[in-house]
C-alpha cells in the first residue's frame, strides 16, 4: 500500500510543493485546510481530483492548530505514516501586531499536534517547521549547535515548537525532528513576503503599471534558497532511522539591497530610481544576519542546495514577468494566473 502522509499549512509555497513531491513519489497525502469563505487553494488546485476517482492522491480536510480535538480525530482516522506540520501564521513583521495569535498558533499549534499525536495511539513519523528566525542575534554562520537568541513573537514561539518537539521525542520515544530552514522562496512565495514583494514590483515596474516601492531595512542579511529543494530535505529527514534536527541553508547571504540590485538590473532597471524608504516597514527588533551552515544535512542526508539567493532573485523576476504577461490573455489557466491574481496589496505589498 501507499504510504499516506498528512500536511498541515498545505495551501502555503512549501506544504504545495511537499504535496507535489510526495504524489511523485507514490503518497496518498492529506492535507489540512482552514475554513474560510472564499477558496485558499490556488497552490494546490493544479494536484487535486475529485476524490470519487481511482486515480484521486490528495485528499482535504478542514481543521485548524486551534482545535485539538478535531487534530486527534483526524490523526486517528488517516493514520498518517509521516506528518508534516507547517502550518503557523509565518509572518515576522506580522507577529509583532498579532502575538498573540502568533503564540497560539505557531507555538501552541504545535504541542495540540503532537498531543493529537501521542493521544491517537498512531505510530507516525513527525516533522515539526523550524525556522533560523531561532538564532536572531546570534551571529552567523548558524548549525545546529549554535545558541539560539530570538528577536521576535514569530521567532519566540518557533523557539518553543522546537523545544517541545524535541521534549516529546525524548519523552515519548515519538520519531520527531525540527527542520532548522533558513529563508526559502519561490514564484509561489506570498506577496508580502521581502523576496516576492520586490519581484512583483520589478515585474509592475517594467510593465508601467507601478512607479516605486517602499522598503524598511535594506542591511539585513539572509540566507536564501529555493523551496522545492527543501521540501525534499523535509522528506529526507523522515526517511533516515533515527531521529534528528538539521539545518537547511545554501551557505550564503546576500543583503535585501543586493537582492534588490539584482532583480532590477535582470529587467533592465535602476533599483535607485524606484526604491523609497518607509520606516513602518523596520522590526522593532532587526535581525541583522543569518547564514546557515548546511554540513550535517549533507553529510547524513546527502542534501545540497545548487540555487541560492543571487540565482533565486533572477528566477523570481522571470516568472513574475510571465504571470503578468499573462494576466491579460483570457486563455491563461488558474494555476498559471495564481502568482499574480491575488488582489492583496497588490504592487505594494507588506514587507
Amino acid at each position: 500500500m501507499a504510504k499516506r502522509a498528512l500536511i498541515t499549512g498545505i495551501t502555503g509555497q512549501d506544504g504545495s510543493y511537499l504535496a507535489e513531491l510526495l504524489i511523485s513519489k507514490g503518497y496518498e497525502v492529506h492535507g489540512l485546510i482552514r475554513r474560510a469563505s472564499t477558496f485558499n487553494t490556488s497552490r494546490i488546485d493544479h494536484l487535486y481530483v475529485d476524490p470519487h476517482v481511482s486515480e484521486a492522491r490528495l485528499f482535504l480536510h478542514y481543521g485548524d492548530l486551534s482545535d485539538g480535538a478535531r487534530l486527534v480525530t483526524l490523526l486517528a482516522g488517516i493514520d498518517p505514516d509521516e506528518v508534516y506540520n507547517l502550518a503557523a501564521q509565518s509572518h515576522v513583521r506580522v507577529s509583532f501586531d498579532e502575538p498573540e495569535h502568533t503564540a497560539d498558533t505557531t507555538g501552541t499549534g504545535t504541542i495540540r499536534m503532537l498531543e493529537a499525536v501521542r493521544l491517537s495511539g498512531i505510530k507516525t513519523r513527525f516533522y515539526q517547521a523550524s525556522s533560523s528566525e531561532l538564532y536572531g542575534a546570534t551571529p552567523p554562520p548558524q548549525n545546529e549547535d549554535t545558541p539560539f537568541y530570538p528577536r521576535s513573537p514569530y521567532a519566540a514561539a518557533k523557539l518553543y515548537s522546537y523545544w517541545i518537539t524535541k521534549n516529546y521525542r525524548e519523552a515519548y520515544g515519538l520519531f520527531a525532528v525540527n527542520g532548522i530552514l533558513f529563508n526559502h522562496e519561490s514564484p509561489r512565495r506570498g506577496e508580502t513576503f521581502v523576496t516576492r514583494k520586490i519581484t512583483r514590483a520589478v515585474a509592475a515596474i517594467k510593465a508601467g503599471k507601478q512607479d516605486h516601492l517602499y522598503m524598511g531595512n535594506l542591511d539585513s542579511v539572509r540566507d536564501w534558497g529555493y523551496a522545492p529543494e527543501y521540501v525534499e530535505g523535509m522528506w529526507r529527514m523522515l526517511q533516515v532511522d533515527e531521529p534528528e534536527d538539521f539545518v537547511l541553508a545554501t551557505g550564503v547571504g546576500i543583503t535585501v539591497r543586493e537582492f534588490l540590485e539584482i532583480a532590477f538590473t535582470h529587467a533592465g532597471l535602476n533599483w535607485e530610481d524606484h526604491v523609497r524608504f518607509d520606516d513602518r516597514y523596520l522590526r522593532p527588533t532587526e535581525v541583522d544576519a543569518l547564514i546557515g551552515d548546511p554540513s550535517r544535512a549533507g553529510k547524513k542526508l546527502d542534501w545540497v542546495p545548487t540555487i541560492n539567493g543571487r540565482e533565486l532573485a533572477r528566477l523570481m523576476v522571470d516568472a513574475d514577468i510571465e504571470a503578468l504577461e499573462c494576466a491579460g490573455r483570457p486563455w491563461i489557466d488558474k494555476v498559471q494566473l495564481e502568482s499574480w491574481e491575488t488582489p492583496t496589496f497588490r504592487g505594494t505589498g507588506l514587507p
